[in-house]
């Protein structure tokens, strides 16, 4: 029996840290695990931004309101769910993730928490376990479940290699070029293909 592991961010939604980098005006917040494969690194960094800034939760939720699936995403996962199970693995926040949840019929989602103040200032965030994802694809593996596994960006390669089969989905030019071996595609359509091949096997 196989279980699709799949990416959140830049697989079935925008980059969320992306989105309100351009509704906050501030660049530097674009900065993601496409960029930085240190994820550690990369959420103490936010939090130094979103503090020099006096930003908090609540102005991130309501960049999150206006962030929809991208286009097709939903009716592929809706297909893929009723071929396979599905399990969305991401290293965003419960926070960040329930009102995309909903909009995308709420699939499984097994992410991370921030660490909020009662005035809503992000001062941390709990991390469920080490290696999210690949620990997850190993559990999986350790209960007799096979995996598929599909990503975008750094923290989605443990998973992947470590999957039956993986595949990069709209990554950089860099990732392609640093794990050839890994199959790579731009649609939906190309992705599901890959998947249903797979779950013959």
């Amino acid at each position: 029996m196989y279980v699709t592991c799949l990416d959140l961010e830049g697989v079935l939604v925008p980059e969320i840290w992306i989105a309100f980098a351009e509704a906050t005006g501030i660049p530097e917040l674009k900065r993601t695990t496409r960029d930085e494969p240190d994820y550690d690194k990369l959420m103490k960094f936010r939090i130094g931004i979103l503090k020099e800034h006096g930003l908090g939760l609540k102005e991130i939720q309501d960049t999150i309101a206006t962030i929809d699936p991208m286009e097709g995403a939903k009716e592929f996962l809706d297909e893929l769910r009723s071929i396979t199970q599905v399990v969305i693995l991401s290293d965003t926040f419960t926070q960040f993730a329930t009102p995309l949840m909903k909009k995308l019929g709420w699939p499984t989602i097994f992410c991370n928490t921030l660490e909020v103040t009662e005035s809503g200032e992000v001062t941390g965030f709990k991390m469920r376990c080490d290696n999210g994802k690949l620990s997850t694809v190993k559990a999986f593996q350790s209960v007799g479940l096979d995996t598929i596994a599909s990503g975008d960006s750094f923290n989605d390669l443990g998973m992947i290699q470590a999957s039956k089969a993986g595949f990069l989905f709209r990554t950089t030019d860099k990732i392609k070029a640093d794990y050839p071996q890994i199959p790579a595609f731009e649609t939906y359509e190309e992705l599901l293909s890959a998947i249903k091949e797979q779950l013959k096997k």
